[in-house]
């Protein structure tokens, strides 16, 4: 199993940062400026990458094959040409976008819905695939990106153990040597309580790969908690603001949500540490701030230690607490003043 993999000179996997990458999608609205301005916040609020979608309406679906029922969809009526004629990012704009994030330090890379968008995106040098959780058991689709021999980023929504593991299979068969799968719950926006994070240590132990999250929750505690289990990405809708609109920006981040995002994955990575139980340098200095036996009265040498002139108190300059019961009705070795630390050769006794 790859323990990491290089995406355009980035490295992510074990012991680098988590990578995170804040999905475009159509919040754009139809407009290359506003694309570019998500490039641009992206940038400015720590993003590493840039992910935009690769298809037309007609590379997706037909005219009048469906009509979204679902009364809880942010869809709800929408006929799916027309959604994707709405949302699509024209072919067009890619090569703009793709030198502003160069220009910006972003990596881009998008996620092509058939082959002949990835024919067009190799003639872009696309540094990396997405595939995502709706495409993910789309066969030939799979067969197309892994020939190209880069790095594959798989969604794993609306996909059984039986649909990864198979198309897993053919990824690798077709020459994919380098895949991220990403746990992912396909419902816009998703609820907490249907992520089930615990579920990527075992799909990583099960699928052999390295794990990242898809999330399509509000806020970034779910991410978070995602990195502290292992997750060395995270991919987030984004927009420049929810209030002006957008087929995913409902559910999508605005940039000073991604850069606490990216902020606080990058301190759950870094919390994450390794397995000990050593005291760190700083955390030592904190001991003074212990509890050890300290005299409460005046303390005469050869005078017995009682409850009443001795206690255990802050700070940690006397004996340590363990050494309070023994040391009742033992003679004392020395004088002590009250408000001294009782501290002698424990052995003296």
């Amino acid at each position: 199993m790859n323990k990491t993999l290089k995406i355009a000179g980035i490295t992510i996997g074990d012991g680098h940062k988590p990578f995170i990458v804040a999905e475009m999608s159509g919040n754009h609205n139809q407009s290359l400026k506003q694309a570019l301005a998500i490039v641009d916040a992206a940038a400015d609020a720590g993003a590493h990458a840039i992910k935009l979608q690769t298809y037309t309406a007609d590379t997706i679906t037909m005219k009048g094959a469906y009509t979204i029922k679902d009364k809880k969809s942010l869809w709800k009526g929408k006929e799916l040409y027309a959604l994707y004629r709405q949302a699509y990012t024209p072919w067009e704009w890619h090569k703009p976008i793709a030198e502003r994030a160069k220009k910006r330090g972003l990596i881009w890379f998008s996620s092509p819905f058939d082959e002949t968008a990835v024919d067009f995106l190799e003639k872009l040098n696309a540094p990396a695939y997405k595939i995502a959780s709706f495409e993910n058991t789309h066969h030939p689709l799979l067969r197309k990106v892994a020939a190209t021999g880069k790095p594959v980023i798989m969604s794993t929504g609306v996909a059984s153990q039986e649909d990864i593991r198979e198309s897993l299979k053919v990824l690798r068969k077709s020459g994919c040597k380098e895949i991220i799968l990403l746990k992912c719950t396909s419902t816009y926006p998703a609820s907490p309580e249907t992520i089930n994070l615990l579920t990527i240590p075992d799909m990583r132990k099960k699928y052999g790969c390295l794990i990242g999250l898809s999330d399509h929750t509000m806020g970034a505690g779910v991410s978070v908690a995602a990195v502290a289990l292992g997750a060395c990405m995270v991919e987030k809708h984004f927009c420049l603001d929810r209030a002006k609109g957008g087929v995913d920006s409902a559910f999508s981040m605005e940039p000073d949500e991604l850069k606490l995002l990216g902020d606080e994955c990058h301190n759950a990575w870094l919390a994450l540490g390794k397995v000990t139980y050593e005291l760190g340098s700083e955390e030592r200095k904190s001991m003074v701030y212990k509890r050890s036996i300290y005299a409460s009265k005046d303390i005469k040498q050869n005078e017995k230690f009682t409850t009443e002139n001795i206690r255990v108190i802050r700070p940690n300059l006397g004996l340590h607490p363990r050494y309070y019961e023994s040391l009742l009705n033992k003679k004392s070795p020395i004088d002590f003043k009250a408000g001294a630390p009782v501290k002698f050769d424990i052995k003296e006794l």
